[in-house]
């Protein structure tokens, strides 16, 4: 009895420990909670268009959760590169997402898995979205054979099925993306292709030509800038002398969206992507949106704004705890859900680390595998005529 009074004590108290783990009880029962809720976004500018998304849409409990853990475990990835990067355990270029979270959750909720992504070299985050395991992510990061490109492509040249990378190349990636759209359109796919730039490439030639030939056939890409306020350490107002990013497709329809609203970008995805698979050719989107590193790791990101300028973003519109917030005030999720989360996705990005700590780096005879798709057995001469390694598609 004196143990069952224990028992119900600490129960009510919050906790209670079975089989040696703490166990968190809500007060509340998941019956309790709201399954779902509308929700009110803000309108899109729009160019070239009678109307766009809808100004109210309806949020899932379940999709909520999700949405949630996702852009939780993306910001703690990063915060941890940041960390082993410090530790010189991670070397060489790092471009860091965090502040940008809703950007790819939204856009990874508005199109199906078999749609196509291609985007700069800030793409651990996109990497994540579309399918690959942090630990892979982490593993790559350190060069490792576990990573994703077993450890040969490091931060900007992550692939998975249907994402065509992180490209190191400022905009380079623009017409490949078209070049993907147009593979849907030849192939007679209803899909679509999303090619991410950053206002730093917004200004770039190919883009342009990207646009033009796009427009002229018709192409199902969704072409989006995610304008994050600085291209390196220059403003946008400094770079362009038009900041209408979503108006420089011209005679392509476009639109600006809270690209700090998971729900805002959900659904202007979803529109774009069904203006798309109609028919009606190519749409630009603009998500203004916020890192809140530097351009990458070699950049404070505190000698071109300033501190207060990242703390009030952060306390005004950070992404994640504007879903959070918005969540526990309607009703659809418990703070004890919500720490519960936290505290499994610390641990996953904990053991992420461990792996890509401690997992092997490639061997010489690796270096020279996978140069061609699929060709037969080759060899490959090394630094000088005596060093032979084999290429094995």
């Amino acid at each position: 009895m004196q143990n069952m009074l224990t028992v119900i004590a600490n129960t009510l108290k919050g906790g209670a420990k079975i089989n040696g783990s703490r166990v968190v009880v809500s007060a509340r029962s998941f019956a309790d909670l709201t399954p779902q809720a509308s929700f009110d976004i803000k309108r899109c500018d729009l160019h070239r268009l009678d109307e766009g998304p809808s100004v109210q849409t309806v949020l899932t409990r379940e999709d909520g959760l999700r949405y949630y853990r996702t852009m939780q475990t993306m910001r703690r990835m990063e915060l941890k590169a940041d960390q082993l990067y410090k530790q010189k355990i991670i070397r060489g270029f790092c471009h860091l997402y965090d502040g940008q979270e809703a950007c790819a959750v939204g856009i990874e909720a508005g199109i199906s898995p078999t749609d196509h992504l291609i985007t700069a070299y800030r793409s651990h985050g996109y990497t994540y979205t579309r399918g690959v395991s942090v630990k892979e992510i982490m593993a790559e990061l350190t060069g490792r054979s576990g990573g994703v490109a077993k450890g040969k492509g490091g931060s900007m040249h992550m692939y998975a099925k249907n994402f065509y990378g992180g490209n190191g190349i400022v905009g380079a990636q623009v017409p490949l993306g078209a070049g993907v759209a147009l593979a849907c359109q030849y192939q007679g796919k209803n899909e679509v292709c999303v090619t991410l730039y950053g206002d730093g490439a917004a200004n770039q030639g190919q883009i342009f030509e990207s646009f033009n030939m796009a427009a002229l056939w018709k192409l199902p890409c969704i072409f989006i800038c995610e304008n994050n306020k600085y291209g390196m350490g220059t403003s946008v107002e400094r770079a362009s002398a038009s900041t209408d990013y979503y108006k420089r497709g011209d005679y392509i329809p476009g639109l600006r969206v809270d690209g700090m609203d998971v729900l805002s970008v959900r659904e202007a995805t979803r529109f774009a992507a069904d203006y798309c698979r109609s028919g009606k050719g190519p749409i630009l989107m603009e998500l203004q949106t916020y890192r809140y590193h530097g351009h990458s790791m070699s950049d404070p990101g505190v000698s071109y704004r300033t501190r207060e300028e990242i703390q009030e973003i952060r306390s005004k519109s950070d992404p994640i705890t504007m879903l959070k917030d918005c969540m526990i005030s309607r009703n659809m999720a418990s703070l004890e859900e919500i720490k519960d989360i936290d505290a499994t996705v610390r641990k996953e990005i904990e053991e992420a680390a461990q792996f890509a700590t401690s997992d092997p780096e490639p061997p010489l005879e690796d270096l020279c595998k996978h140069i061609f798709y699929n060709d037969a057995p080759l060899e490959v001469r090394g630094t000088h005529p005596w060093m032979r390694l084999k290429s094995i598609s």
